[in-house]
């Protein structure tokens, strides 16, 4: 007879809790697997095709038109009219760079940057800002209007981009009256975002690439990327181009300016051949953490809004740091004072580095002109003319970007790093020209600490009668 178990030895039971935590994970699975049904849900109607309720002209560049059919997006692109927001660094409140940093005006001497050099007061600006401007002048290319208004890509489609490049910027004012707005990166029909400008789009496929094939979420950085990015006028016909074809780092940039034996202008104090930056927003960009994670220009300067259960995107286009909450908020979950002050110190020593390159630079042109005094050939000042202009071009990339630096801290400063070294090279060997001439005391530098000082001082050198540096 087989044995009995024995009924007094009590049956293993798994504890009470491990069902209740076995619950709570599933509950909380299920919950998060919600948060993401829902966010994918969220992303593929932003991606969807819709179309408007009131139909929207091909070319309707008035952004009011659009403003029937979204009027929260309208409503918040209205707001980008108050321009006495700033922050530290930046922001839409006018500010007179020239003013701020005299240095600037030495090292666009001779270029209508050293002549007026303001901030930006956004997009609904646009228009009477570069007409304004005392940077445009009869002889100005229609290009410089590329970026400026809705209306360019009627024109471009009704001329061709080659003839509007080619035409004068007076050519068009009266045509070009609505500032940058909704037809710039969304199709009317459908509200897809789309390239609007020529630009771009040949950039890509120089490199092999189909614009036309990134993702939504890609496309919410490109279509900013038609314009903050750095560009330049090919001399045959002033075509606008990228020049990406080696890359769009400084050092590429550098590299495809030399072959192809461009500059924007011969410096009045030095006389180097220089390349002027423009606003290389999207490439020190793409060095930056931001980009690495895919977080795209919108999500930071056009974050999402609500207004009761309305769900939209903010077209208040603004600094993250005037919009914390909405903005840095969603990701970084440290209070609104902490995530200022770090970003303000983040900017802070892009700023100081910024600083020693343009005084670095201001004197490495001045030294180049004492060389000049002091009897040097243009064959002697070659080689310091290549280093002052590659230390410019350097120091530029990171001034003329938007964000002091803090859309690549890393790279900025690697950047500038570079400028001060190649500049301080410059410096040393115009030393050397000097005492070759038998010149061995420090050059006597004019007076720049002010906008004014500085450019009576480079009209000194545009008269031909420049200060005595010896």
């Amino acid at each position: 007879m087989p044995d009995q178990p024995d009924k007094t030895t009590p049956s293993r039971q798994p504890p009470a809790w491990r069902g209740w935590a076995l619950l709570i994970l599933a509950s909380i699975a299920m919950f998060l697997l919600g948060v993401l049904g829902t966010s994918i849900i969220e992303r593929r109607e932003e991606a969807r095709q819709q179309s408007p309720l009131n139909p929207i002209g091909q070319w309707e560049a008035d952004s009011a038109k659009w403003g029937e059919n979204y009027p929260r997006e309208y409503a918040s692109y209205k707001e980008m009219f108050d321009h006495s927001k700033h922050t530290k660094y930046v922001g839409p409140s006018p500010r007179d760079y020239l003013a701020d940093t005299p240095a600037n005006v030495i090292l666009f001497a001779g270029y209508g940057f050293a002549k007026e050099y303001n901030q930006a007061r956004g997009h609904v600006y646009a228009i009477e800002d570069v007409t304004k401007t005392k940077r445009v002048n009869q002889t100005t290319a229609a290009t410089c209007w590329t970026c400026k208004s809705p209306d360019v890509p009627r024109l471009m489609a009704d001329v061709g981009p080659e003839k509007f490049y080619g035409g004068k910027f007076t050519d068009f004012k009266e045509q070009l009256t609505h500032p940058i707005g909704c037809l710039d990166c969304h199709e009317p029909n459908t509200m897809k975002l789309r390239i609007s400008r020529p630009a771009l789009r040949e950039a890509f496929q120089r490199q092999g690439k189909d614009v036309d094939q990134v993702s939504h979420q890609e496309m919410r950085t490109l279509v900013c990327a038609q314009c903050h990015v750095e560009y330049y006028f090919k001399p045959e016909g002033n075509y606008l181009t990228f020049p990406w074809d080696k890359g769009t780092t400084p050092e590429q940039m550098d590299e495809y300016f030399t072959a192809v034996d461009f500059s924007d202008w011969t410096h009045a104090v030095s006389k180097a051949k220089m390349v002027k930056m423009r606003h290389p927003d999207y490439e020190v960009y793409r060095t930056g953490v931001h980009a690495y994670r895919n977080i795209a220009c919108a999500d930071c300067h056009m974050p999402y809004r609500t207004e009761g259960g309305a769900k939209f995107t903010d077209h208040h286009i603004q600094s993250p740091l005037l919009n914390i909450a909405n903005s840095c908020v969603v990701c970084h979950r440290w209070s609104e004072e902490e995530i200022k002050s770090r970003v303000e110190a983040i900017q802070d020593k892009v700023h100081q580095g910024r600083g020693l390159a343009e005084t670095m630079l201001a004197k490495a042109h001045l030294d180049i002109a004492a060389a000049q005094q002091a009897g040097a050939s243009d064959e002697e000042l070659s080689d310091v003319r290549k280093l002052v202009r590659q230390a410019q071009l350097r120091w530029d990339y990171v001034a003329a970007n938007n964000g002091m630096g803090f859309h690549s801290p890393q790279e900025c400063m690697r950047i500038l790093e570079t400028s001060v070294d190649l500049a301080g090279q410059c410096r040393i060997e115009c030393a050397r020209i000097l005492a070759k001439h038998g010149i061995t005391d420090p050059a006597k530098y004019p007076d720049i600490s002010s906008k004014e000082k500085a450019q009576a001082v480079i009209k000194q050198f545009i008269d031909g009668t420049p200060p005595k540096m010896l």
